[in-house]
């Protein structure tokens, strides 16, 4: 092709979430220049509305909190977990080099990580880890350090703020959770911050006290303007562009109304996300979950640059997966809300549309998404399911959406319109369309183990991963007590995502594969552009970022020599 080039830069990366913004960071301070594309007016893709949570094996971290892990366990334990057709190669690359990665992080930005006291998702199966620490979460940033690009990062998701605009830690979401000791002040305080957070308070809706996914994005931001690497925003690539060797050498994109050529002279790497929001590509490759609108990714996640990849030959690898998730859907909002809490904390069950348990409402979101996409598929019942739970619940904790303390008709338009309510189990079947007498002998079975702390149907409050989750003030099991309390609650709830996770096949260097299974040069896929390491597992919270960013960590330093 034609070498007519607009701008010419070492590497191109496609996408700004955290695999993208960490690819670009290590290859600029490898001495690379790098240019960010990203299509959206926002930066900081899903991993800006996310938790921000990583999951590395064997940090620094986890040592200093005296947890010495062991990366064989580590790999044994994902490679147990993993679909048969991810490589042992790609899955031992991101086990051995997570920790170094973070600790390059640690180094080479002001974000500051935890190992946290968080169980793996399966702690049970070999190599897991019951007692946590591979789970690393953020810790405060400051946004002010970004000036005016505050304003145009993505917001929290509403699943992880407070009243969509107010940013809040795991520890103030606990405090909240439980209106333990401080709460109100807390509270108080971090609202009258955000209020009075004058000038800014008048420009923007963003609060400059960042948390989460936005704590993480900030800061691998902030680092990037330091050492002065551009990020285009409303810049949407249109296609890849190779030489007559099949060699990738730059891309098409669109800025300003221009179709502009932009030159990689040693290679592109897509970390633009998956195909949260085509629902055509939903329909042809992943039936279990067809609904863009139930994906807690964010819209502008439409698999271009999937699609892009296979124009030029590459391949693909399980398309059919996503990163499941029940999730509440408030009507207005354009996304799912990631339920995780509220179905482990005692007083609430999970019910399909004839009033019938089928399932731990407790365990790992993953796998309940994953069991609800199966049930709505196999019986047509459970799209949506209904989260049943009584006043006691009602009164002291939140269910998604829907807060405790606030006057049901103090809720918000889109919450009234999904709650339903009932005097009697018998009157809250009816107004859910479900048979009274099945609920109700549902429940009274239910009660009967709940009383005691147990769950002869689906174990639930058994495992680690649930009782973390469950309210500890609550014995003998945090997860179990009889609904009781009259009136009755229920709430739609529905199989969905927080993005999907097939995508380019890639090896152990996050080299894009073609269908022979050989590299295409100038290449490469982090992050849910690339079929995930986990094949349609999930092991343990921050197995979408962690290895998002190892994967981009290994692709910046194969492209700049670095792993030579």
């Amino acid at each position: 092709m034609t070498e007519n080039w607009d701008k010419t830069v070492d590497i191109v990366v496609v996408g700004s979430g955290a695999g993208g913004l960490l690819t670009a960071l290590v290859a600029a301070k490898n001495h690379a220049s790098v240019l960010i594309v990203e299509k959206d007016k926002l930066w900081g893709g899903t991993s800006a509305t996310s938790g921000g949570g990583i999951w590395i094996p064997g940090s620094d971290q986890a040592k200093a909190a005296g947890f010495d892990d062991n990366l064989d366990d580590a790999f044994a334990y994902v490679r147990g977990l993993s679909a048969d057709n991810v490589p042992d190669a790609n899955i031992r690359a991101f086990v051995d080099t997570a920790a170094a990665m973070l600790r390059w992080v640690t180094a080479n930005t002001r974000i500051v990580y935890t190992a946290q006291p968080y169980p793996d998702y399966h702690a049970e199966n070999p190599g897991g880890s019951p007692t946590g620490f591979r789970t690393h979460l953020p810790e405060l940033f400051d946004g002010r350090l970004l000036g005016d690009d505050l304003k145009t990062q993505r917001m929290p998701s509403p699943a992880a703020s407070l009243f969509g605009y107010l940013n809040w830690t795991f520890a103030e979401t606990y405090q909240l959770l439980y209106r333990s000791k401080g709460w109100l002040t807390g509270l108080a305080r971090n609202m009258a911050a955000y209020w009075f957070d004058w000038p800014f308070r008048f420009s923007s809706r963003k609060d400059r006290r960042l948390t989460l996914g936005n704590a993480l994005t900030g800061g691998l931001r902030l680092a990037l303007n330091e050492v002065g690497v551009p990020l285009w925003l409303e810049s949407p690539m249109q296609e890849l562009v190779h030489d007559a060797n099949g060699r990738v050498t730059g891309i098409v994109v669109t800025k300003d109304g221009k179709t502009l050529r932009i030159a990689a002279r040693k290679g592109v790497v897509l970390a633009a996300g998956g195909f949260d929001k085509n629902r055509m590509m939903r329909a042809e490759n992943a039936p279990l979950y067809p609904h863009p609108h139930l994906s807690g990714g964010v819209s502008s996640n439409t698999g271009d640059s999937i699609r892009a990849g296979q124009a030029i030959g590459a391949a693909t690898m399980n398309l059919q997966s996503a990163w499941a998730a029940p999730v509440f859907h408030v009507p207005g909002e354009d996304r799912g809300r990631l339920v995780t809490i509220e179905r482990a904390l005692p007083g609430c069950i999970m019910v399909n549309q004839s009033g019938e348990r089928y399932l731990n409402e407790a365990a790992s979101y993953h796998i309940v998404g994953q069991q609800m996409a199966r049930r709505a598929l196999d019986h047509g019942d459970a799209s949506p399911s209904w989260m049943v739970f009584d006043a006691a619940y009602r009164a002291a904790f939140p269910m998604g959406p829907l807060l405790p303390l606030v006057p049901d008709g103090l809720q918000s338009r889109g919450v009234k319109a999904i709650l339903k309510k009932g005097r009697t189990v018998e009157e809250l079947a009816a107004a859910i369309g479900a048979d009274p007498a099945r609920l109700a002998a549902t429940i009274a079975r239910f009660n009967i183990g709940a009383a005691v702390g147990e769950d002869p149907d689906f174990h639930r409050g058994e495992a680690a991963y649930d009782k973390m989750y469950g309210d500890y003030r609550h014995q003998p099991n945090p997860c179990l007590r009889p609904l009781t309390q009259a009136p009755f609650y229920a709430m739609p709830i529905y199989p969905g995502d927080i993005g999907t996770n097939g995508g380019l096949v890639t090896n152990a260097r996050a080299q894009v594969l073609d269908a022979q299974g050989q590299a295409i040069a100038g290449l490469y896929a982090v992050g849910n552009n690339a079929a995930s390491s986990m094949g349609e597992s999930y092991p343990g919270a921050g197995v979408t970022i962690g290895p998002a960013m190892t994967f981009g960590y290994i692709a910046a330093r194969d492209l700049t020599g670095a792993n030579d």
